[in-house]
């Protein structure tokens, strides 16, 4: 379970009471899998260092994507994840995935040294998330919250926010409206923070930020922006109405968008008992 609008879907508001966006990417798990951007090598790597040890739980693992590149560096990846469409695919890719919502799973007495979170953590209570890491991680454990961001100019931005006003699609967020902000999902953060503060079992939490800039064709793009929260659940007229006029813009500027990607990330260490 993931999301991807170029901003924070509902920064204003508590994503994990929508759970009805969380659980709806299994539509199409074929193509959020192909169309997700990755995570940069260098996030990886920072919370790689940092693990004590090989046993990873990813907290809503979807497809893998957020999985495949700890595995490739020989970590052991159990994923929890509640849509079963996203889970079938995952473990298609070989991973061994539980189903559940995170704040209702069984852990069993498992521990591990890591717990991961790729572009999910908004869609979990923060504090009953929080209470989770805390009894899975052992001491000296890392918890790794990340999230993607990817913003075209302002400029088409605001046309693909102006296609998007035109439609009543009902969405509580227009995810191309709002102004670019410095700190990205960082209310979000927050919110994990206090809740990891709660539980007294956590040492501060570190923010990285990655930034980069790719090109994408306007075909990918639109098919990117089809498995964002909320927009994949649009009527197919409302969604063909939305992808024209984004595509419309794209074509007008040459058919290829030049993207501000920024990864950032929330890091703590569990302490001892």
């Amino acid at each position: 379970m993931v999301t991807l609008p170029p901003g924070p879907p509902l920064v204003d508001d508590a994503a994990h009471d929508h759970r009805e966006l969380a659980e709806s990417f299994g539509s199409d798990a074929d193509k959020y899998d192909r169309a997700r951007p990755r995570y940069p090598a260098a996030l990886i790597g920072a919370i790689v260092d940092r693990l004590p040890g090989p046993t990873v739980l990813d907290v809503g693992i979807g497809t893998g994507i957020s999985s495949e590149p700890f595995r490739q560096r020989g970590l052991d990846v159990l994923g929890v994840e509640p849509d079963p469409d996203m889970a079938a695919l995952a473990r298609a890719k070989d991973f061994v995935v539980e189903a559940g919502r995170f704040e209702e799973w069984d852990p069993a007495g498992r521990t591990f040294d890591g717990l991961i979170a790729g572009q999910t953590w908004h869609w979990i209570d923060p504090d009953a998330g929080a209470s989770g890491a805390a009894s899975v991680l052992r001491p000296g454990g890392l918890l790794a919250l990340f999230w993607n961001r990817e913003l075209p100019s302002p400029e088409l931005a605001a046309e693909f926010a102006e296609v998007f006003d035109s439609l009543d699609t009902g969405l509580p967020f227009n995810p191309w409206a709002a102004a670019p902000h410095a700190d990205p999902y960082g209310s979000i953060i927050d919110r994990a923070a206090a809740g990891l503060r709660t539980t007294g079992a956590f040492g501060p939490v570190e923010r990285l930020t990655f930034t980069r800039q790719s090109t994408i064709g306007r075909d990918a793009w639109l098919e990117r922006a089809s498995t964002s929260g909320g927009i994949n659940r649009l009527p197919e007229d409302e969604l063909d109405t939305l992808l024209r006029g984004m595509g419309t813009a794209i074509d007008a500027v040459g058919g290829t968008l030049l993207i501000d990607c920024t990864t950032v990330a929330a890091l703590a260490e569990r302490l001892p008992d």
